[in-house]
């Protein structure tokens, strides 16, 4: 059974940061390509970071430069280091795996995490 468990989320003052983490079982991790979406009140769900499976990393634009994506193939984990927050960062988090498992293509996802910036 796969499963994608988020931490790390919570309540924090704009300017500070946050540490999510995304811990995976169930499938085998490094040949998953890892990302993280979020997704605000009356929004649309957004692509906020990728790391492929050979390490390679991309930002939104909105990010870029405070965000940072990585992951830990020993551990089954990503990460995602957000310095520098904003209120307009406030949404829930979720880690997604996209990866071809004998030629399909598997995504998973995983139940979101809470960040709220304030004021």
């Amino acid at each position: 059974q796969v499963q994608l468990v988020e931490s790390g989320g919570g309540l924090v003052q704009a300017g500070g940061s946050l540490r999510l983490s995304c811990a995976a079982s169930g499938i085998i991790f490094n040949i998953y390509d890892m990302s993280w979406y979020r997704q605000a009140p009356g929004k649309q769900r957004e692509l906020v970071a990728v790391i492929t499976n050979g390490d390679g990393t991309n930002y939104a634009d909105s990010v870029k430069g405070r965000f940072t994506i990585s992951r830990d193939n020993a551990k089954n984990t990503m990460y995602l280091q957000m310095n520098s927050l904003k209120p307009e960062d406030t949404a829930v988090y979720y880690c997604n795996a996209q990866g071809l498992v004998f030629g399909a293509l598997h995504r998973h996802w995983g139940q979101g995490t809470q960040v709220t910036v304030s004021t």
